[in-house]
């Protein structure tokens, strides 16, 4: 135990990011089973509700630090490492949706995002040779441009839906806006994300974003713009091409494209949502890092929690499940207290005794397997 607390998130692992994954955890969870108000910035009690759609983005935007880290750090990884490295994230992307497919079964009210987050791991495989720049152009574009183009397309279109639609683009988390996390968080861990002056300047640029994206919300909702209606409360579907034009007007693609850049309602997938949340999670991942140091004995649970967070996440999605039973689902923030303290104390018992989670194992098996090399334990390197 005197070890572990002596070397827990030393380097080359970076305790700042755990710290980060373990507020990501534990804010989904509130997100999920606490019971907040509308958030209000001039009253305090109210700031609980800032866990809404902003911990899932910092879960993503740590994602793509994690790849990063996984793929050569600040190195980019050389074409001889490609194909295993390839295979390697095709492992852990399927097995990271085959656990978020399992949790789904619970049917919980939950909406799980380790389906996305696993086939985020292998839509990312064509730009893991692209430097910070380019991935950062690649984030900024489709944050600002992916939103409108998609409810463009969706008005375009009336509306459509089938399951691949309402998983990739449409649903609580469209692949879109979610890659641009991604992406802008690969292009952080490429740059040296454990340094405090790259802390400090993605800091700032946080605020920078929150104060674009936040006031782009604050522009529409003075508007009152609002986006076009569904055929549910527009009228009676198309029969035929005949009724398309009177379809498409209820559709009304203007109104869509713009909610679409104006939303920032959590979950919205607007672009006000993607910049103003995403600069918060940079924010809260700089701060997690700056403070890493200073505040490291008093944090270290909150880094073993953030060092397994699919373990913990799983955790707690079936721990809901089991108390709330078949059609129950337990919700307040007496609960959720409950869930953060069993969580911070299993995953620092974990840590000590064992070390890596076990899904984390898991998933670094499939990883190795699916590459054709000996399982390693990189546990001192990624989640």
């Amino acid at each position: 135990m005197t070890r572990w607390f002596r070397e827990f998130g030393r380097a080359p692992r970076i305790l700042g990011l755990d710290i980060a994954r373990g507020l990501a955890i534990l804010g989904m969870a509130g997100a999920h089973v606490g019971e907040t108000p509308s958030f209000d910035p001039l009253d305090p009690s109210t700031w609980l509700d800032l866990v809404h759609g902003r911990s899932s983005i910092l879960f993503a935007v740590l994602a793509g630090v994690s790849i990063a880290l996984m793929t050569g750090r600040s190195e980019i990884p050389d074409p001889e490492r490609m194909p295993s490295i390839r295979l390697q994230l095709l492992g852990r992307g399927a097995v990271i949706f085959l656990i978020g497919l399992a949790l789904e079964m619970l049917g919980t009210p939950i909406a799980i995002i380790l389906t996305v987050y696993g086939l985020l791991y292998i839509a990312v495989i064509p730009v893991l040779r692209w430097s910070p720049g380019k991935l950062l152009i690649a984030s900024g574009v489709l944050a600002v441009t992916a939103p409108a183009v998609l409810a463009l397309l969706a008005a375009l279109t009336l509306y459509p839906t089938g399951p691949g639609i309402d998983l990739v683009l449409y649903g609580s988390y469209p692949i879109t806006a979610w890659l641009a996390f991604v992406l802008g968080g690969m292009a952080l861990g490429r740059l040296h994300v454990e340094r405090s002056e790259t802390a400090v300047v993605a800091l700032g640029i946080g605020v920078g974003l929150m104060i674009v994206g936040y006031g782009l919300g604050l522009v529409g909702a003075v508007a009152g713009i609002a986006g076009g209606e569904s055929f549910d409360s527009a009228g009676t579907p198309p029969s035929g091409w005949s009724d398309y034009p009177d379809a498409l007007a209820a559709a009304n693609p203007g109104g869509a494209v713009l909610a679409a850049v104006f939303g920032v309602v959590p979950h919205s997938g607007g672009t006000a949502e993607i910049l103003g949340s995403g600069g918060f999670a940079l924010v809260v991942l700089a701060a997690c890092v700056l403070v890493s140091g200073p505040l490291r004995w008093l944090l270290l649970p909150l880094g073993a929690l953030g060092s397994m967070p699919l373990t913990a996440y799983t955790a707690h999605v079936v721990s809901t499940a089991l108390l709330g039973g078949p059609g129950g689902f337990p919700s307040s923030n007496a609960f959720w207290a409950a869930t953060a303290i069993v969580l911070l104390l299993a995953t620092s018992v974990w840590s000590i005794l064992f070390g890596r989670g076990p899904l984390e194992r898991l998933v670094g098996r499939a990883a190795a397997a699916m590459a054709g090399r000996p399982s390693q334990n990189p546990s001192r390197l990624d989640p």
